[in-house]
């Protein structure tokens, strides 16, 4: 059972995006590995607010070519499509927990490499805005 102040700790950390965020932080400095960790952490912390400031997109691991790299694994005969199966299996192992549900071609399973990509990007850009909106 929880204290009331065990609690307010939670709901603050919550409120504040600050777990994600901390995640966020670590992932990029694995990724990375940069020499000056610390400087690095800061500028990603710059570019956050930045991010927030002037509605531009927050630093994400990502970029389009691991995307392209995405869709070769998911479609290897590059059909120039994917299903909706593959379509949310991959969103949801990128980390993107919210996603369009009901994304173009679905009535016929057919996910357009386009499609998967500018649902990822948003996915991913969401995901990165860690700080409070």
């Amino acid at each position: 059972m929880s204290t009331p102040r065990e609690e307010e700790a939670a709901e603050f950390l919550r409120n504040h995006k600050i777990v994600e965020l901390m995640n966020n932080l670590t992932s990029m400095l694995f990724f990375y590995r940069p020499e000056r960790p610390k400087e690095f952490l800061i500028s990603q912390l710059e570019q956050m607010k930045a991010s927030r400031d002037r509605a531009v997109d927050s630093p994400c691991l990502f970029d389009n070519s691991n995307l392209d790299a995405v869709v070769g694994i998911l479609d290897p005969a590059n059909q120039g499509h994917i299903t909706y199966a593959q379509y949310k299996e991959a969103l949801k192992t990128l980390g993107i927990k919210n996603f369009n549900e009901l994304p173009e071609g679905l009535e016929s399973d057919r996910i357009s490499h386009e499609t998967f990509k500018r649902e990822a990007e948003e996915g991913l850009v969401r995901s990165a805005a860690t700080f409070q909106t």
